[in-house]
């Protein structure tokens, strides 16, 4: 089983993971709706994409829902895409229409997160490399978003547990 490599920079949380498929594929899965909707977000919750455009100035907007019905929304703004190297963008909780709103579990947690994410192959295998913080955040914000990295370690360890299983049938 691979395992989540993480580090934390001040509030910045860094993850990375070395998956077993090339780059170009990996980068696919992270930007295409057809596979974006098999593996990205919590386990158990199941993803619509409402629109993607990977572009910069671009938006994934997508909907996640509970087994028990409850629905949530959320929402990358990509600033930067560097085909099959790196994609830079601020991660949000939205509502329906795509607005970026604050997550109905805190007033704390930052309203944006930016992130980057680098994709490095060698040997066929893929490293990916997750840098995120507090975009424009408070003091406030970035306190409680340290707070949460480990809940967050957890979140993205089971995510890219999803990515992986995903890429394991596509190669």
């Amino acid at each position: 089983m691979t395992t989540n490599n993480v580090t934390a920079e001040e509030s910045r949380l860094v993850i990375s993971r070395t998956l077993q498929a090339p780059r170009d594929l990996v980068f696919r899965v992270w930007t295409e709706a057809e596979h974006l909707k098999h593996w990205w977000g919590p386990v158990g919750l199941d993803l619509e994409v409402i629109k993607l455009d990977v572009s910069p100035g671009g938006i994934f907007h997508y909907s996640m829902t509970a087994p028990d019905g409850n629905k949530m929304y959320g929402k990358f703004v990509y600033y930067e895409v560097d085909a099959p190297e790196k994609l830079v963008f601020a991660n949000s909780f939205a509502d329906a229409e795509g607005n970026t709103i604050r997550p109905p579990f805190s007033d704390e947690f930052p309203l944006e997160v930016m992130n980057t994410l680098t994709f490095a192959e060698q040997d066929g295998q893929t490293t990916i490399t997750l840098q995120g913080g507090p975009h424009n955040g408070s003091p406030a914000e970035h306190a409680f978003f340290k707070a949460m990295h480990e809940s967050m370690q957890g979140g993205f360890g089971g995510t890219f547990k999803q990515l992986e299983d995903y890429l394991a049938t596509q190669v």
